[in-house]
């Protein structure tokens, strides 16, 4: 892509509205634009890393054994009724009547809706377990939306839903989704802390809420501080074995980590005083296990290998898509502006050209544009006619993690300039080396297929 012919409107002063330094960043990086109170536009650069995380999620999704799909958003309100929940749910449920006076909503979560779509092709013991999830726009109508896209009405969620004969299985599909949400979110670039947590409205006595520290977080979280020594890395595991992931589910919550709604302070206490934190962090996914709470009401059972019916057991495991957009910057920027992590960059690179027009350096960053592209990269190739002060503060701001800068003079020489934005180091190689380091970093750090 290049920047003269790409759609990418930032700002040069920070936006009065914008409290966290995500939303001021997203903004004057021209990634969103706001509709109305707590709904954006994803403008082209936000876009494409929205879609780059949810890439990410898909692929250690169907790493783990489960099933996507797609259901809708608005969704018949008789379900909920059914389920217990219509009048439960409270004002952030946006209620809507249909041309025929029909009561409909649109959905924030879709507990109920898979659970009929389970009972009604599901009916043999013999075809669980079985784990459907989907990525789909939400809607919860927050008294206050702020923070931009952190505490939005609407909002991309991933939203995954396991069925299981016994707890005893549904339990392990609880500790698949630990490890693959561990995975997710290493491959993005951050640590995210499992910490037991609060049901809320979703019910169910076991949950964990994936929560990355950061001074805006919503959440008051107290936590052992080894837990931060902890990382998964490359390890692999096979996601049948029980013995694996509950060895992982042990090691990464044993010690003490929970958000202020479960917070006990006699056990907090026991930890040695040098190691007890207390801290913000931000809410970027939950998982659940809540048993048969929805199949006993809403009729989803099989026939077990006596021909009696029995109610599955369940859970439900989300990961708020949008929002980690908006966690990554908390976590990865400067004054200056974003830092990408390799994983969720939108372009790989930045090539900036000193002086456009000049022959040379034209054909110089043309060879290096088609060389980074014929390598499977995607740069993003700066040809505007603009001083380069306002060209290096354009990438500073939107953050690409590797930059390549080439000027007449340094091509007298044979070399261009290669920079990292996160260290701030830079180094003269030759344009064919330059290349062929940022394929080797890549090569690292790979992209979800298709994005």
């Amino acid at each position: 892509m290049r920047l003269s012919r790409y759609f990418l409107p930032v700002l040069k002063e920070n936006p009065s509205e914008a409290q966290i330094v995500s939303h001021r960043l997203m903004l004057r990086a021209g990634m969103i634009k706001q509709s109305s109170a707590g709904i954006y536009s994803w403008l082209p650069l936000g876009f494409k890393v929205l879609k780059k995380i949810e890439g990410i999620v898909h692929e250690e999704q169907m790493r783990a054994g489960h099933v996507p799909m797609l259901m809708p958003t608005i969704q018949p309100a008789e379900l909920w009724k059914e389920s217990g929940r219509y009048d439960d749910y409270g004002q952030e449920m946006l209620r809507i009547t249909d041309r025929h006076d029909r009561d409909m909503l649109f959905g924030p979560t879709n507990e109920e809706m898979i659970t009929d779509i389970f009972r009604a092709h599901v009916n043999s013991y013999k075809d669980l377990p079985l784990t459907l999830y989907h990525i789909q726009w939400k809607f919860r109508d927050e008294i206050r939306p702020r923070f931009g896209v952190m505490r939005g009405r609407e909002f991309y969620m991933k939203d995954g839903y396991n069925f299981d004969l016994t707890k005893e299985d549904a339990l392990h599909a609880y500790n698949r989704h630990l490890v693959s949400y561990l995975r997710t979110y290493e491959r993005m670039g951050l640590q995210a802390i499992p910490m037991r947590a609060d049901g809320g409205p979703i019910g169910g006595d076991y949950t964990h809420e994936f929560l990355v520290l950061a001074e805006t977080g919503e959440s008051e979280v107290f936590y052992d501080s080894a837990v931060t020594d902890l990382s998964f890395g490359d390890r692999e595991i096979d996601y049948d074995s029980v013995e694996q992931c509950q060895g992982v589910l042990e090691e990464f919550t044993t010690k003490y980590a929970r958000t202020d709604e479960t917070h006990d302070e006699a056990l907090f206490n026991e930890i040695p005083e040098d190691r007890r934190r207390v801290a913000r962090g931000i809410e970027v996914g939950q998982i659940f296990y809540f048993g048969t709470k929805y199949s006993e009401s809403m009729g989803a059972t099989v026939q077990t290998g006596d021909g009696k019916p029995q109610p599955v057991h369940m859970g439900s495991h989300g990961i708020g898509v949008s929002r980690l957009l908006g966690a990554i910057i908390e976590a990865n920027h400067d004054d200056s502006g974003i830092i990408w992590p390799e994983g969720v960059t939108p372009f790989h690179c930045g090539i900036v050209n000193l002086k456009q027009g000049d022959e040379a350096a034209d054909a110089a960053c043309d060879d290096l544009y088609k060389a980074l592209t014929a390598a499977g990269l995607d740069p993003l190739y700066d040809d505007r006619k603009e001083r380069a002060g306002g060209k290096f503060a354009t990438m500073d701001l939107i953050g690409l993690p590797w930059r390549i800068t080439v000027g007449p003079r340094g091509l007298k020489n044979g070399v261009v300039e290669l920079t990292s934005r996160r260290s701030g180091e830079s180094e003269e190689l030759a344009p064919e080396a330059a290349v062929a380091k940022i394929v080797e970093i890549y090569e690292a750090h790979p992209s979800p297929q298709g994005f």
